[in-house]
């Protein structure tokens, strides 16, 4: 979405979105990382909650996740919860901050999980981060940089093929005697801008007030609310109006590129996605030995992360009640004191202590001797 988020233009679309959606606690979650640096983030997230229960008529969770220092059980909890959500959306902020916070955290890869099953709707800011390259709008509109482009999360190109820059409020013309269109840098900016740009990338512009929503099923790309979406490549722009429907393979073609393949060589030893895929499937001891592989990986803070949310959710498998204690909870309790055994073996201090505290919450007692540790449930 370009913009009008939260604003009555919107309200169908979120309804059709959320149709399909269960109204389960988790399932459908708006996350406040975009603008988790503003004092008033608290404040910003009940607007948007009051927005959806009241304007759209669904009542929606946030998934809190404002710094990439928040503690390692923070984040493991959030990024779990975002895996298994079936609608997430993010609005207003900061792109860069976003940017940071979800490659820090590991939840840029929740997104594709989302995507997997249910919708991710991004808006403003963080539409911004969809595409392979992201704009830094404040440091260049605000600062006084010059013009540059971070690396963006891809998710887009990743799901669709499209190797594109998303840029929202295409249309604005709030400066009136200066040329704000562009997400507010201009017609110069841009330009200066698309020419940094590497040959098969293109600008993937939508007006503000406006959505464009990509049916991964269907290949097929709709524009709905006020404005249009705009395919723009080395200052020639093909324009979709509201209403219209293109087939993503017609963008890739009006854009001169052609659909890119995603990335599939990522090893399975530190995916994430795969464990937790393993722990669905019921392959626990897989997992664990996945799990404890990872010591031969070296670790950035978002493998960190993501392996935080993989130990909860062995947690969450060992404290179901409905599971038989001696048979299936014993061994996932096993496997998370083999987790935190390889883990002070290799000086991960306080990854071992944090399923200690996990296992704690759950009420099991280590008990740490020389031959090892046992453990009991309370």
């Amino acid at each position: 979405m370009g913009s009008g988020e939260t604003s009555p233009t919107m309200v169908t679309a979120h309804q059709r979105l959320l149709a399909d959606v269960p109204s389960s606690p988790g399932a459908a979650l708006t996350l406040d990382s975009p603008y988790g640096f503003q004092e008033n983030a608290d404040e910003l997230s009940e607007r948007v909650l009051r927005y959806f229960a009241y304007a759209v008529g669904r009542r929606i969770d946030v998934a809190s996740l404002r710094s990439p220092d928040a503690a390692a059980l923070v984040v493991g909890t959030t990024v779990e919860a975002l895996r298994r959500a079936r609608w997430v959306f993010a609005g207003p902020g900061s792109p860069t901050y976003a940017l940071r916070v979800w490659r820090e955290t590991g939840a840029a890869s929740a997104f594709e999980a989302v995507l997997a099953r249910g919708h991710v709707v991004f808006a403003s800011a963080a539409a911004l981060t969809a595409g392979a390259f992201t704009m830094p709008v404040y440091e260049i509109y605000k600062v006084g940089e010059d013009p540059h482009w971070l690396p963006g999360l891809d998710f887009l190109g990743h799901a669709t093929g499209l190797r594109a820059a998303v840029i929202p409020h295409f249309d604005n013309a709030e400066g009136g005697t200066h040329d704000t269109r562009f997400c507010y840098v201009g017609e110069r900016r841009l330009s200066a801008l698309e020419a940094m740009l590497p040959e098969d990338c293109f600008v993937l512009g939508i007006d503000e007030h406006t959505g464009v929503r990509f049916d991964l099923d269907s290949q097929r790309v709709h524009v709905f609310g006020r404005g249009g979406m705009t395919v723009r490549m080395n200052g020639l722009m093909w324009v979709v109006p509201t209403g219209g429907e293109v087939s993503v393979q017609e963008v890739a073609e009006r854009a001169g590129t052609r659909l890119t393949t995603s990335e599939t060589s990522t090893p399975v030893v530190w995916d994430d996605l795969t464990l937790h895929s393993m722990l669905d499937e019921g392959r626990v001891e897989d997992a664990v030995d996945a799990l404890l592989a990872l010591d031969d990986v070296e670790r950035d803070p978002a493998k960190r992360a993501a392996m935080h949310a993989v130990i909860i959710h062995l947690g969450q498998l060992a404290a179901n009640p409905s599971l038989d204690l001696a048979e299936i909870v014993g061994p996932y309790i096993e496997a998370l004191l083999a987790a935190r055994s390889a883990a002070r073996q290799n000086g991960f201090w306080a990854e071992a202590d944090e399923i200690r505290t996990r296992l704690r919450d759950l009420r099991v007692t280590i008990t740490d001797t020389p031959d090892g540790s046992t453990w009991s449930i309370a």
